[in-house]
């Protein structure tokens, strides 16, 4: 109780930011991140508290609110990083808040769903002024040519899944983007359930992302093997093992994906 009290005292000394003045720091994205987000051991992957974040709700809808008033004049003058931010945490946030809406009985994201539609393409908010669907942040607005042009955001939004690169318990901000990718890459590539280099085989068993997204690796690096390689010393831990995947001489296969809730246990 005393806690709930301290949460709600902290998230009311947060100013508010009409939107013209739009709070870069994510403060309330960032707060409940703090509060409902916790790393597993290891530090390579993390569970999301879905029944904290809808006792929360309302703090969440706030924050949510804050970033559907922000409207197109005041998106074009932001610094490139302010918008990919803005955008990242957006994806992040609007897909906790679609989670909810089918808590606790949702078990995966795919449950909500339907046969003729996915749930990333349900439009289910406003965003700069047009009704959005999830998909339309990452297809239409992050990954869309010449807008960003970074394939590390692959580990930076999260479906909500098990599978999925972490969701951080913090808020993407600007001045801290590279870095914040950079640590979400190195995370999820040294978890070994689901990035790992095979002895017996000699290939790398990657996950499933790199096999959907692998053109956007291929267009930073040349190619998937390439764009690894970079991290080898997090793939693997023999010095030898290492300097095959550099060499690009490792096989590559895919794992399947984990579609389950990424739901604190």
């Amino acid at each position: 109780m005393i806690r709930k009290f301290l949460f709600v005292t902290l998230l009311s000394l947060i100013p508010f930011f009409p939107a013209h003045a739009f709070d870069h720091s994510h403060a309330q994205w960032d707060a409940l991140t703090k509060k409902h987000v916790v790393w597993l051991p290891g530090g390579h992957a993390s569970q999301v508290d879905y029944k904290g974040f809808q006792a929360d709700r309302q703090a969440l809808k706030a924050y949510l609110g804050g970033v559907s008033s922000v409207n197109q004049a005041d998106y074009d003058g932001w610094s490139k990083s302010q918008k990919l931010a803005f955008l990242i945490n957006a994806y992040n946030a609007f897909t906790v808040e679609l989670i909810l809406t089918g808590y606790p009985e949702v078990k995966s994201i795919k449950d909500l769903g339907s046969l003729i539609r996915s749930p990333w393409k349900k439009k289910f908010f406003t965003l700069l002024g047009k009704e959005h669907g999830l998909d339309d942040i990452e297809q239409g607005m992050i990954r869309a040519p010449g807008s960003f042009d970074e394939a590390r955001i692959h580990m930076a939004l999260n479906c909500a899944s098990i599978g999925c690169p972490a969701l951080r318990d913090e808020a993407y901000v600007a001045d801290k983007l590279d870095a914040q990718f950079e640590d979400s890459v190195v995370r999820f590539l040294s978890d070994r359930s689901r990035n790992r280099f095979n002895d017996q085989g000699g290939r790398l068993e990657m996950s499933k992302i790199f096999d959907w997204y692998g053109k956007d690796f291929a267009a930073r690096s040349g190619s998937v093997e390439a764009w690894l390689a970079r991290y080898a010393d997090k793939l693997a831990d023999e010095p030898k093992v290492q300097q095959t995947i550099r060499d690009r001489k490792a096989k590559l296969e895919f794992l399947d994906y984990d579609w389950a809730l990424n739901d604190k246990k």
